[in-house]
């Protein structure tokens, strides 16, 4: 298992100084933005898709630096009701698998997106209690009318280039939750899985390490992403924590990303990557920055800080006393 992080917060860097900082610090693994939210400062798609002499620079560049490439990244709503926006991220993950295809990257990490509520909706309704009974009637045009049909094309397209899908789940998205995780993969092929971001489950109050045993059963862990949350409960008591407050008005949020270590301690991510291990997870910890408590190069060495510790180098030895 290694540790990884996701370059976006060194997005102001030439690839190469970003990488040649990463190594420095001890990380083994980058995760590479390629469009969506989180931008293409370091893979902009025009550049590499079907370029095999781009692709070749940017693998040696990395391979220089004793990395690997454990996701391409491109965080979008393909579900979204209004047509263009949905087309554009269509557009961003469908490239973005081929361009994994060509270089080898086992994954594409994603969102699932969220459409509206019906056909006529125009802006992607969260659905988060089944009661009045048009909600429920919501959920499932969401899940049957669009999300299905459409992931299934994605997930043949993913199989067509050898490329997992690891779909973040995020409150405010489709699949936000472990069980909807599952729902989405036996309605779709594996090639459907998680990018396991524990930050958005802590705050729901579901146990990431029983999330990681109930996915990990079903082999449905294609990443992993290391980000911390803390839950104030001053706040949280008087409010709860469906929290609309703007995640820079720290002293009244219910909730904040934290950097690796200051939402949960050492011992609890000793104990999510051992039991990471159970499930024969095996790839990267690839560390997503979104702490506003601290820098962004700070809140990464803090982090590689932490896991380097939590993370084990060898493989298991022979169980001689049993």
């Amino acid at each position: 298992m290694d540790v990884g992080v996701l370059t976006v917060p060194l997005g102001d860097q030439p690839i190469d100084e970003a990488l040649a900082y990463l190594d420095d610090i001890g990380v083994d693994a980058v995760e590479l933005g390629c469009g969506g939210f989180v931008g293409d400062d370091h893979l902009p798609r025009d550049e590499y898709l079907d370029d095999e002499d781009a692709q070749a620079d940017l693998l040696e560049t990395v391979e220089e630096h004793d990395m690997w490439i454990s996701a391409i990244a491109t965080h979008n709503n393909p579900i979204h009701p209004d047509e263009e926006r949905a087309q554009e991220a269509d557009t961003e993950l469908r490239e973005a698998i081929e361009l994994a295809g060509q270089l080898g990257v086992d994954a594409v990490t994603c969102f699932s997106g969220l459409p509206a509520g019906s056909e006529a909706g125009e802006v992607p309704n969260w659905i988060t209690a089944p009661w009045p009974n048009e909600h429920s009637e919501a959920l499932e045009y969401q899940w049957e009318e669009v999300a299905i049909p459409y992931w299934s094309e994605i997930a043949e397209h993913a199989e067509e280039h050898g490329v997992d899908v690891a779909i973040e789940m995020h409150p405010n998205m489709l699949v936000y939750e472990p069980r909807s995780m599952l729902r989405l993969r036996e309605a779709t092929n594996e090639r459907i899985g998680a990018n396991f971001d524990p930050s958005h489950l802590y705050w729901q109050g579901i146990d990431v390490t029983d999330a990681i045993r109930l996915l990990g059963e079903e082999d449905a862990i294609h990443h992993f992403h290391a980000k911390d949350t803390k839950v104030y409960d001053a706040n949280a008591r008087e409010k709860g924590v469906l929290d609309t407050a703007p995640y820079t008005d720290e002293p009244n949020r219910s909730w904040l990303f934290r950097s690796i270590g200051y939402g949960h301690d050492e011992g609890h991510w000793k104990d999510v990557v051992s039991t990471l291990r159970m499930v024969d997870y095996d790839g990267a910890l690839s560390i997503e920055h979104e702490d506003s408590l601290t820098s962004s190069n700070e809140g990464l060495e803090k982090a590689v800080d932490v896991l380097s510790r939590a993370v084990f180098e060898t493989t298991p030895g022979e169980a001689y006393w049993a």
